[in-house]
């Protein structure tokens, strides 16, 4: 299933609420605005603060140290198409390098082996409730939060297909935060992140 090319002969809409599919947000204009696809829905993206934006640098960076020779590490923008309906954009995402089949030239088709989102004070809702009912809905099997606030790493895995996530670890300061699904993270909060005051 690719979606790099824009079918030309079927028209998109001019409004259109809801019934949106992959194929309809691959063929609509660039209008400058980044948007993520949920449930058939269009959603406008805000852009993200600067603390966001040096957060997510830097524990980019931390993972990158560790664990980008068994791992395909990217950050957002780029497009995580997890069915017909939806398409996501992570802060961050991981790939283990024999998965990499689902990385195509304009997107990543199935779920990241671990995705991160940085909330920050407009996505809060969107990261901690429509985005971990997303993730684990459609198998991502550990999806993190870091909150810049407040300092920590809320670490979630999938114990079984179909299921909610489970809060595994909930990291904080000195902690450091390992994943037993990938082997190669171990790093503590104040250095994996740290631009946080």
């Amino acid at each position: 299933m690719e979606y790099d090319k824009p079918d030309k002969k079927k028209p998109l809409p001019l409004i259109k609420e809801s019934g949106w599919t992959v194929e309809d947000y691959y063929n609509m204009p660039d209008d400058g605005n980044r948007y993520e696809l949920v449930d058939g829905k269009l959603e406008l993206m805000t852009s993200p603060l600067i603390e966001h934006q040096l957060v997510s640098k830097q524990l980019e960076n931390t993972l990158t140290n560790s664990c980008e020779n068994e791992y395909v590490i990217l950050h957002a923008p780029v497009d995580v198409v997890i069915s017909q309906k939806e398409t996501r954009q992570p802060d961050i995402l991981m790939i283990h390098r024999s998965r990499q089949h689902i990385i195509e030239v304009r997107n990543i088709v199935g779920p990241p082996d671990l995705v991160v989102e940085i909330v920050s004070p407009s996505t809060v809702k969107r990261d901690r409730v429509g985005k971990l009912r997303s993730y684990a809905r459609f198998g991502v099997p550990e999806y993190w939060i870091v909150d810049p606030m407040y300092k920590t790493l809320e670490q979630y895995v999938l114990i079984q297909e179909g299921e909610p996530y489970v809060l595994e670890q909930f990291y904080e300061k000195e902690e450091v935060v390992r994943s037993s699904r990938l082997p190669c993270v171990s790093f503590r909060v104040c250095d994996g992140l740290t631009y946080l005051r």
